[in-house]
Order: C-alpha cells, then structure tokens, then sequence
C-alpha cells in the first residue's frame, strides 16, 4: 500500500494547502499567545483567571448580579461541571456565593458579592488594557471590522453545525471591540 501523505510536510495537515495552513497557524498561535498572556496577567494582577472575570463580567453586569449556573456554563461554553468547579473556588474566596433558586429548587443561582465587585472592577480595567495593547493597537479598523466580520463568519458557520445557546449568542453581540460588555 503506497502512502499518499508524502506530498505533504509532516506537520501539514492533508487537503489544507500552504496559504490554508498559514493562515490557521497564525490564528492559533495569536489565540493561544492572546489567552495565556490575560490569563497570565489577571493572574499576576488580580489573582483571577480569565474565565473568572468572564463570569465575574456576568454576574455583575446582570441586572441582579446573579445567573442560574446552566446559564453562565453555556454562555461561557463550559461544560457545568467546571463552571461548578469555578464557583466553589470563588466562594471560597468569598467572591461570589450559590443559593438554590427560588423558581426552581433544582436549579443554583450564583450571585456575586461586595467583595466580587471590588475585585472585579479593577480586573477588567486590566483586561480592557491588555486587549488594547495586545490586539486592538495591532490592527487598523478596516482589519479590525475583517477580523470581526471574519470571526463571525466562523461561528455562524460553527452555530449551523453545533448551535449556541441564546445566552451565549447574545452575550458575544453584546461585547463591544475591546471585548468589553456594550454599555
């Protein structure tokens, strides 16, 4: 049996040319390198992770600071178990705190505290920096209205194949270009 990878480098994917791959690297690399850098920074800063101020984000800007946990986990595309896992390491901090909610009792509503919001707010001033300095000054705004427009494309065409919640789809239409909520 003849092996008909050999037309390709060993790390190029088949039936992706060169100008495919090219482009699929670059934006892997920048998103990894863009995800670990906030991550990193919030860290260092803040002592909250990325998801931590994305969830932060919405409990504090729902109009009564708090969200069922199936929401948050399909708005943050995390599966509930870890958004679970997040929560008790918040509360812990006495960041946020669960209680089980008063339409359904099967259901836990998150709701953040005093102490949540002092954290928080610093942390998206952070997180609104280092998304300016590190993605939004490397672009023009016709590449940023490209790249967005582009960015959407991609999840249009992911949502007909794996849809999102309505959460999860009116959270990103609500992010403004630094990745801040809309205010």
């Amino acid at each position: 049996m003849e092996d008909t990878c050999t037309e390709f480098p060993p790390s190029h994917p088949p039936a992706v040319d060169e100008t495919e791959q090219r482009s699929w690297q670059h934006f892997l690399d920048a998103a990894m390198r863009l995800y670990i850098l906030l991550n990193r920074k919030l860290m260092d800063g803040h002592k909250l992770t990325l998801f931590d101020v994305l969830l932060l984000e919405m409990l504090a800007e729902s109009s009564s600071g708090s969200a069922r946990m199936g929401d948050l986990a399909n708005a943050l595309m995390l599966t509930p178990s870890r958004v679970s896992q997040q929560i008790r390491r918040l509360e812990s901090q006495g960041l946020v705190h669960r209680t089980t909610s008063s339409s359904d009792r099967r259901g836990v509503v998150a709701t953040i505290t005093h102490d949540g919001l002092a954290r928080f707010r610093p942390a998206l001033v952070t997180y609104s920096q280092l998304v300016r300095t590190h993605y939004l000054d490397h672009l023009s705004r016709p590449q940023m209205a490209a790249l967005g427009d582009s960015s959407r494309r991609i999840n249009n065409g992911m949502n007909r194949v794996e849809p999102l919640t309505s959460s999860t789809r009116n959270r990103s239409s609500n992010r403004s270009p630094n990745g801040a909520p809309k205010r």
